[in-house]
């Protein structure tokens, strides 16, 4: 974990792509990337369940399992915890430890769109962090993504995760200058999600953010490119990316 969290560098942040899948996790660890996480869309849609489904809980501890076989640090997003209880969380986050996963993802979103109140979702971070305290435990909060925008909830989530024992906050959805710049004010490692349009990595980097998460964005993007591939072939055009070949691919399997 100490070379995970050397990697959280205030005004020069790790840029954390995500995967769902072995191949795109060792795809994008031969491209360089020295720290994968998971994405819990990708990992629920690839399942056929709901984003975050307690039923995607084993696939996720698999999918990071297979990962940490790569030369690459791997960060699991484990959604809610799959479990309101804090020790079946806290048996998560050691499991994946167990298997070499360096970090979590804890958020306080609910599927309902509601947000666990503050002391509940603490007791998660104190739950994880009593556990398993090697993990960098990145404490998300949903204030934005769950279209509340308040900076001063987000605030508030922020420092009370921070004193619970998080080692990072994450705040997805958060883009104003001000307010990125009050969060990391509190001093944890601040990651954001890169929101096309929105921002920039150079940008966020001004503004001393130290982790920039791709989120869903990689799967969400492949979506498209199979669709636009397949319609090319359909429709008699160009093929839309260049895609590595046959052999490129199992060249990077067990």
């Amino acid at each position: 974990m100490n070379e995970f969290r050397a990697l959280h560098i205030p005004g020069n942040p790790l840029l954390l792509p995500n995967a769902w899948e072995f191949g795109i996790g060792a795809f994008l660890a031969a491209q360089g990337f020295r720290a994968v996480g998971t994405t819990s869309l990708g990992v629920s849609a690839a399942a056929g369940e709901p984003d975050g489904a307690p039923t995607t809980r084993d696939a996720t501890v698999a999918l990071a399992t297979r990962l940490t076989r790569l030369d690459v640090l791997v960060t699991v997003d484990i959604a809610d915890g799959f479990s309101a209880d804090p020790a079946e969380v806290a048996d998560l986050a050691a499991e994946l430890a167990e298997a070499g996963a360096v970090g979590v993802n804890l958020e306080d979103g609910r599927p309902d769109g509601s947000l666990a109140p503050v002391d509940v979702q603490s007791a998660l971070v104190t739950a994880v962090k009593e556990r398993a305290p090697e993990l960098f435990v990145n404490a998300r909060t949903d204030t934005h993504w769950a279209g509340d925008h308040s900076i001063n909830e987000a605030e508030t989530r922020a420092r009370a995760y921070a004193a619970a024992g998080a080692d990072g906050v994450f705040v997805p959805g958060l883009a104003a200058p001000a307010d990125v710049e009050r969060i990391v004010a509190i001093g944890l490692p601040l990651n954001l999600l890169f929101l096309p349009g929105k921002v920039t990595v150079a940008g966020l980097a001004e503004l001393g953010v130290a982790r920039v998460s791709l989120g869903s964005l990689p799967y969400r993007m492949a979506l498209a490119a199979a669709a636009a591939t397949a319609l090319a072939v359909r429709d008699g055009r160009d093929l839309p990316l260049r895609p590595p070949s046959y052999a490129d691919v199992t060249a990077l399997l067990p």
